[in-house]
């Protein structure tokens, strides 16, 4: 039985495609018997899942092999299996039996995609982690799902990572063929002016900042078909299948799902009138506040606070997740400043706390650092740490946008 689902999982790591290596690949301790990789649609979870599974088996290949006559079942045995949870043999089988079929058969890692669509999928992958002691599971997860909520079966067991869209940096390596490192947010701070200078002194990051803005944050555009067809399709998955089916919504509420996200990005970057726009799709404030939430959980958009507040308090201002979303809607000219913006939260937000402020600054990142975004450099040095959008290399507090995308 094990021979099918192996035969699917060769063809598809064999087929896989991951251009470079992910910086979250060697973040991530797989030693850890239970571990989520939770991403929004289309940047890459599968391919992400299979390129481990590669390298598993690659060093499985090259192990020394013991100078005996007799060779173990176990020796022989295949390493890891990618399985995804929608294939109809679990609609009568369970995920602990199959976990158990593949323990005997001595494997060690599981990679198992859609595993939303898999009934009781969090008290299952409870039961394999208390059942197979050598077991190593590592599973997709959409950002909707309940894995480090207080009712979650698995928020005790379950080490959780996020993957992101390709950075800018991800994005220049691969179109330049260059291997440019990441940096800290401190060593940008206090270094910009001349880890911009080293970069500029073998490329022109600005020459490529404007098609990343456009359609670098996501790796279908690698693929050959319409990148708006394909993002189209991603947005349409994230309010059918992660707002929709796992946040059980009713189907006929779709189309005020869709209309609200298409009233933020006709005006996002923008303070939210929940009063007007729930009378524009038909809601009460309370539902629409709650659908708000959702489409920032499904990352659609995000949502910035000041310090003290959050959810369910109204936000100061909210963004379309990222600036490639930002440019899928056709009846308006997105503003420059509009677009930097975007880019500035998403790269910071992943790995820092980004808040609104009441001072003239524009963000307060980890509740220090006040940043204003800008278009055009300045005559003169700013007083706080500026992201200016059309400036190659730094000075002063004046820091090159486009180097906010080599956080990760």
């Amino acid at each position: 039985m094990l021979d099918a689902f192996f035969r699917i999982h060769d063809f598809l790591v064999e087929h896989s495609f991951m251009p470079i290596r992910r910086k979250l690949m060697d973040e991530i301790d797989w030693n850890d018997r239970l571990i989520a990789i939770k991403g929004g649609r289309g940047v890459g979870k599968t391919d992400f899942l299979l390129s481990r599974a590669k390298e598993i088996e690659q060093e499985w290949r090259n192990r020394p092999v013991e100078k005996t006559r007799r060779r173990s079942k176990k020796r022989d045995a295949r390493p890891c299996l990618y399985v995804n949870l929608n294939d109809f043999y679990f609609t009568e089988n369970t995920l602990v039996d199959f976990a158990g079929l593949f323990v005997k058969a001595g494997g060690t890692y599981l990679f198992l995609d859609q595993v939303f669509k898999y009934p009781n999928w969090s008290r299952e992958l409870r039961r394999c982690y208390s059942k197979y002691k050598t077991l190593h599971v590592v599973f997709c997860a959409t950002p909707v799902l309940p894995i480090e909520e207080e009712n979650a079966d698995i928020k005790d067991i379950a080490k959780t990572y996020n993957l992101r869209g390709f950075s800018f940096r991800e994005y220049l390596n691969l179109q330049t063929g260059l291997r440019f490192r990441s940096y800290t947010l401190e060593e940008i701070l206090q270094r910009h002016a001349s880890i911009s200078r080293e970069i500029c002194e073998r490329v022109h990051p600005l020459d490529y900042f404007k098609n990343y803005l456009h359609h670098g944050y996501y790796p279908s555009y690698l693929e050959s078909k319409s990148f708006e067809a394909a993002l189209l399709k991603v947005m349409n998955s994230q309010l059918e299948v992660d707002v929709l089916m796992i946040k059980q919504i009713d189907v006929a509420c779709l189309h005020k799902l869709r209309k609200l996200l298409y009233i933020l990005m006709r005006e996002a970057p923008c303070a939210l009138n929940i009063s007007n726009i729930s009378d524009e799709i038909g809601l009460s404030r309370a539902t629409t506040m709650n659908y708000v939430k959702y489409l920032k959980d499904s990352r659609l958009i995000n949502l910035l606070y000041l310090e003290d507040k959050s959810f369910p308090m109204k936000p100061t201002k909210a963004f379309i997740h990222n600036t490639n979303l930002a440019q899928m809607i056709f009846t308006r000219e997105i503003p420059t400043i509009d677009l930097y913006e975007t880019f500035f939260y998403n790269a910071i937000h992943g790995g820092h706390k980004v808040n609104a402020t009441e001072r003239n600054a524009m963000f307060v990142v980890d509740g220090k650092y006040y940043f204003d975004v800008r278009v055009d450099t300045p005559q003169r040095d700013a007083i706080r740490p500026t992201a200016v959008g059309e400036q190659e290399t730094g000075r002063g507090n004046l820091i090159p946008l486009w180097l906010l995308g080599f956080l990760y």
